[in-house]
């Protein structure tokens, strides 16, 4: 019942925090955070808990973006038809690409995956069919509830809440099943997985595969959100390194870790874009170059192993306190 206690606390200030926070700004806050959570718990699947550090992860969420504003803008369907569309070209890109990128290691993998993402972003840019450099953009004004168009923040909230709940679902099943057990004993050391017979390379594209999908869902989202799309918002680089950061500042391999990743990293970047608009993009590379920095020098467990350690540590020392003070009082 213990273990409840914290997790059902977090739970009602989630749900309770649009009724609380009702101002436009605070609303769109928590959607954004709720979406980019969204993102990096997907990221987490290969990245934390399997250990292969992608940077072009973006590849996917530009696919769920761009497939959502297709279906509306060349087949005048709702952007949800194209969900499905978009996950599956994610998939099927992560398949194809998967299978040689995946046999590099370390920051060969991540260079391979940065030079598909601008492949990919140097092709979209030059499609006239996605909109070139232009973009495409979303339904205007809302014709039904299924074009999910809203004035308000407070319906993408719960939405992005409900979508957020299956994916940490999904994580959490993938963690405790026996596909988490590889998973963890690949990033630990790939060598010795295989040498006891771990299906290493099956292993490692299903997790990307199913990271893809689940990323692809997030850029489908966003584009329904914001009503537009273009090849960098939707294919720019720096999405996979906010979302890499909001993981590995949380909590890589933590099934709580990029929530917690995402509610500190996205409020920042808003209020800063906010205090100092269009300079406030610079100041976001900065921020962002200083908490690689920090992470990896001091805390590459994320900010989740931390307060875990520190835990541990307070429980240890009343009971040292009490093992002094029976001793001192023995005869």
């Amino acid at each position: 019942m213990r273990r409840l206690v914290w997790p059902s606390v977090l739970l009602a200030l989630v749900i309770a925090y649009p009724l609380v926070f009702s101002s436009p700004f605070e609303q769109r806050l928590g959607a954004l955070v709720l979406l980019y959570a969204i993102a990096a718990s997907a990221w987490n699947i290969v990245g934390g808990y399997a250990g292969q550090v992608s940077v072009g992860h973006v590849v996917f969420f530009g696919c769920g973006a761009y497939a959502a504003m297709v279906a509306y803008a060349h087949f005048a369907l709702s952007p949800l038809v194209g969900i499905p569309a978009g996950i599956l070209v994610a998939v099927t890109i992560a398949a194809v690409v998967g299978v040689p990128t995946l046999r590099l290691s370390g920051h060969y993998f991540s260079m391979a995956t940065i030079a598909v993402a601008e492949l990919t972003r140097l092709i979209v840019t030059n499609t006239d069919y996605l909109g070139a450099a232009v973009g495409l953009s979303g339904p205007t004004v809302p014709r039904n509830l299924f074009d999910v168009s809203f004035i308000s923040a407070l319906p993408y909230y719960y939405l992005f809440l409900t979508v957020l709940a299956g994916t940490l679902g999904i994580t959490w099943w993938m963690a405790r099943s026996r596909m988490g057990f590889y998973l963890r004993a690949i990033r630990d050391s790939e060598r010795a997985a295989r040498s006891l017979g771990a299906p290493t390379s099956r292993i490692k594209l299903f997790a990307f595969m199913l990271s893809a999908g689940l990323t692809s869902l997030a850029g489908a989202l966003y584009a329904m959100m914001f009503g537009f799309i273009d090849p960098d918002s939707g294919f720019g680089i720096l999405i996979s390194v906010k979302i890499l950061i909001m993981a590995a500042l949380g909590g890589a391999g933590l099934l709580f870790g990029p929530l917690v990743g995402a509610a500190i990293l996205v409020p920042l970047e808003e209020i800063s874009n906010n205090l100092f608009g269009g300079s406030g993009a610079g100041l976001t590379f900065v921020v962002y170059g200083a908490i690689i920095v920090l992470i990896a020098r001091f805390q590459p467990g994320g900010i989740l192993a931390l307060v875990r350690r520190l835990g541990a540590r307070a429980a240890r020392t009343p009971d040292k306190a009490a093992v002094a003070a029976g001793a001192s009082h023995a005869p």
